[in-house]
């Protein structure tokens, strides 16, 4: 037992020094790869202060480089101290969060019930998952069913091959990639998928989506879903959910949302108003390891039908099925084996309270309109995009240079941020127009890293 104490502590004190030294990105040098990636698997067990040592010397000081506070690529946020201790109690645990009378079941239960209330996504049943992508699946495979018995057939026991008038999803030009792979993955295939044009803010256009609605109906299809985005990746939009709902309502088709991003943004009051319908949607996906801090992996699926959800997925005989109120996630989800994910949510939303997450969120969006304010105001800048949330895309663009030298720098900037350490952004296409993105999701950033995000970027394209 003191051997495992000393283990506990060695690792205790390993993952500290990590997160307080907030290490940014590292390239692996090519022996470490090699080591890394090459190694063979030891004939004899070793000691774990020993693979502890390797840890140490060749896993934690090559990051991705999340855990600093000039971060800004893509949407992955540090993970909460108190939500990776967390983690670590869970595994230490390690019960199969599925059914039964044990902690654990009852955790996800006020964990999933919190997150819905922060977004005003009240009732129906829902269940954590490994992250966004999974929940969309989830929530498009019930809207599938659902689609199928208001036909009037049984699409779990005949499937997609019946004959029956074939199924449409609509996503915009900027939705997500789960939601086709959730097509593909679900029968329907990538012809299914609807993608409808965005309008002058990105999000998705209304008229198009009505108009290319009337035209699959008229053309024999059956239109089932819209997965609209409360925040997209790109760009931060968020889609017009107001108009999306009253029209799912008129055509009878199911309205998900894509919140993993942006749907915690219903915490900011200057935002709240165009993320009043989440309350409206069949079902939503988010991500609490994203803007919550939450440790990789979370996602959660919430619909507002759960006795659709439950029918959609559950394979439990009659007789085992327990009707007092707690019926198991497997009865809710494809996954059977579950791992204790609701520990980390459930301590990071308790140490952050409500008032804590909003405090973030809005500080986060404050950061992100500085940053725009800043570029607008520069002369070798141009912002590329609306500021919805915390995303701003721009391109570095000094005066005098052609539209297309322009197109062919901002990839080489990246790349030069990214080499120099002082930062980290990454590039993304709008309009068919490379431009340079950076996401604020980093607790610690302040309104000298977005000033010095500007400095870097110009002295990169200086060179």
């Amino acid at each position: 037992m003191d051997d495992l104490r000393q283990m506990g502590y060695r690792a205790v004190d390993l993952a500290v020094d990590h997160m307080e030294s907030q290490p940014g990105h590292r390239p692996v040098p090519p022996d470490v790869r090699r080591l890394l990636r090459d190694a063979p698997l030891p004939e004899a067990g070793r000691p774990a202060a020993t693979i502890l040592d390797d840890v140490a010397a060749h896993i934690l000081p090559y990051p991705m480089g999340n855990s600093h506070p000039r971060f800004f690529a893509w949407v992955n946020s540090p993970a909460a101290p108190i939500g990776a201790f967390a983690d670590m109690l869970a595994a230490a645990m390690n019960p199969a969060c599925t059914f039964g009378d044990h902690a654990d079941v009852y955790v996800e239960r006020c964990a999933v019930r919190w997150l819905s209330e922060l977004v005003g996504f009240q009732g129906g049943a829902g269940l954590l998952t490994s992250g966004g992508s999974m929940a969309s699946l989830t929530c498009i495979a019930a809207a599938r069913h659902r689609a199928a018995l208001a036909d009037g057939w049984d699409m779990r026991a005949v499937g997609l091959q019946g004959g029956h008038a074939p199924m449409a999803m609509y996503v915009s030009e900027d939705g997500h990639n789960c939601l086709r792979k959730a097509a593909e993955l679900l029968g329907l295939g990538a012809r299914a998928v609807r993608v409808v044009p965005l309008d002058a803010e990105f999000r998705m256009d209304v008229a198009a989506l009505r108009a290319m609605l009337a035209a699959d109906r008229a053309a024999g299809w059956r239109p089932f879903c819209v997965a609209a985005s409360a925040g997209t990746t790109n760009t931060g939009a968020i889609d017009p959910l107001h108009a999306l709902a009253d029209l799912c309502a008129a055509e009878g088709i199911w309205l998900h949302v894509d919140g993993a991003y942006g749907a915690f943004a219903a915490l900011d009051p200057e935002v709240a108003p165009h993320l009043a319908a989440l309350g409206r949607a069949d079902s939503l996906a988010l991500d609490p390891h994203k803007w919550l801090q939450v440790p990789l992996e979370c996602g959660c699926a919430l619909v507002r039908n759960g006795d659709l959800l439950r029918a959609t997925f559950s394979m439990v005989p009659p007789y085992l099925r327990d009707e007092e109120g707690r019926p198991g996630f497997d009865e809710y989800g494809f996954q059977q084996t579950r791992g204790f994910r609701a520990l980390k949510v459930w301590a990071c939303l308790q140490q952050a309270g409500r008032a804590g997450m909003a405090e973030m969120i809005i500080r986060h969006r404050r950061l992100a309109q500085r940053l725009a304010d800043a570029l607008d105001a520069a002369p070798d800048f141009e912002r590329a995009a609306p500021v919805t949330l915390s995303v701003v895309c721009f391109r570095y663009a000094p005066p005098g240079l052609a539209a297309d030298a322009v197109d062919r720098l901002q990839g080489p900037i990246a790349r030069t941020v990214q080499a120099g350490g002082e930062a980290f952004i990454t590039t993304t296409v709008l309009r068919g127009r490379p431009v340079l993105r950076a996401c604020i999701l980093h607790r610690d950033t302040t309104a000298a890293d977005v000033a010095a995000l500007v400095d870097v970027v110009r002295r990169a394209g200086r060179t």
